[in-house]
């Protein structure tokens, strides 16, 4: 059931939060912790202690939002010309919701990926 074959597609379960294996049960607690996982799917039991996303999705994501913010206010600058404040009111607003969205499914998608390739710690063979 776990193989790679039957597993929904990583970029898949990372848009809609979902359990890797099953591709039904959620992969966060709720609204409130948008970014806390669950200790277990509620719909096929897989146990997320396996998880160990580290920092990948907040260094993907400083990346792809730098990019799009530094360059969305550089736009807003030089060619709508907006005053300071309102760099301030809308990168004050947007960036921290982009944020939330874009690390829900960078983290989403990099546990399905680490679930598909069976990715562990690494140890040293004994012979």
């Amino acid at each position: 059931m776990s193989s790679s074959s039957t597993s929904p597609s990583p970029f898949l379960v990372g848009l809609k939060c979902v359990c890797p294996r099953c591709g039904k049960g959620k992969l966060f607690s709720g609204p409130l912790n948008p970014l806390n996982m669950r200790d277990h799917c509620d719909k096929c039991g897989l146990d997320y202690k396996f998880v160990d996303t580290g920092d990948g999705p907040a260094v993907f994501g400083i990346f792809i939002l730098g990019f799009f913010c530094v360059g969305g206010a550089l736009i807003a600058e030089f060619k709508f010309g907006v005053p300071w404040w309102m760099h301030v009111l809308l990168w004050g607003i947007l960036t921290p919701i982009f944020t939330v969205f874009l690390l829900r499914f960078l983290k989403a998608t990099l546990i399905a990926l680490q679930f598909r390739n069976k990715a562990e710690e690494g140890r040293v063979a004994k012979e």
